[in-house]
């Protein structure tokens, strides 16, 4: 009989956001996979330290980081190909996803090549979005307003369009992409506050116009919201 694959969102960075389901699973895995950047070292892992077992087969999927999408499917299809491996002898795998596994997760990728082959339970998490509003204590929505979700990787046309008739806003994967944020905030007179790695010791909270650098951590939110 093949294992199951369980996805687990271990949260936004505090190992104390991890839900009690997603605790079990981790403390008791026997086989436990994850992503690692360029060979460094894994936030997801990291995260869920506290509660790994003292002996698990580790699966580490080494995800370059570059535009090219080739590359990273080559390495989420190598990786897929070892947990499949380990799901034919029975053994259940918990992979490790930082926020929600189907929020932006890297989990999709896996979910999508091996779900109609084996089973899998997705576990959800706290996504960074919720974080942030929290750490920023800036409510997101309220009664009947709309919330868009927009990645900054977005052309500056169409994130000024999507902006342009938000109630409220969170702009993610900033990085790089944060000259552009500002000057679209600034043509449509709109102001936020930039939260980078919520809930984690290295977490930095900044007024946009605080800022005087040209890049941010990828894992920054801009939450916006018109008064």
């Amino acid at each position: 009989m093949s294992g199951t694959l369980y996805g687990i969102g271990v949260g936004p960075g505090d190992p104390e956001l991890m839900t009690v389901k997603a605790w079990r699973l981790v403390s008791t895995a026997r086989a436990i996979a994850y992503l690692c950047a360029n060979g460094g070292d894994s936030t997801a892992l990291e995260i869920a330290r506290p509660f790994l077992p003292e002996r698990y087969e580790a699966i580490a999927i080494d995800m370059p980081m570059k535009v090219e999408r080739e590359a990273g499917q080559a390495a989420y299809d190598h990786g897929c190909q070892r947990i499949a491996t380990v799901l034919e002898t029975g053994t259940d795998v918990v992979f490790l996803c930082e926020g929600d596994p189907f929020f932006y997760g890297s989990f999709m990728y896996v979910f999508e090549r091996l779900a109609e082959r084996h089973s899998v339970v997705v576990v959800p998490g706290v996504t960074s979005l919720t974080a942030a509003a929290a750490e920023l204590r800036q409510p997101l929505v309220e009664r009947d307003e709309v919330l868009k979700v927009l990645p900054a990787t977005m052309p500056a046309e169409k994130l000024q369009a999507e902006l342009a008739t938000a109630n409220a806003a969170a702009i993610i994967k900033v990085g790089r992409h944060l000259p552009k944020v500002k000057a679209v905030l600034a043509a449509l007179g709109l102001q936020g506050q930039a939260i980078s790695h919520a809930t984690q010791p290295r977490q930095s909270i900044r007024t946009l116009s605080e800022l005087e650098s040209d890049t941010l951590p990828y894992f920054t939110t801009i939450i916006v919201r018109r008064k």
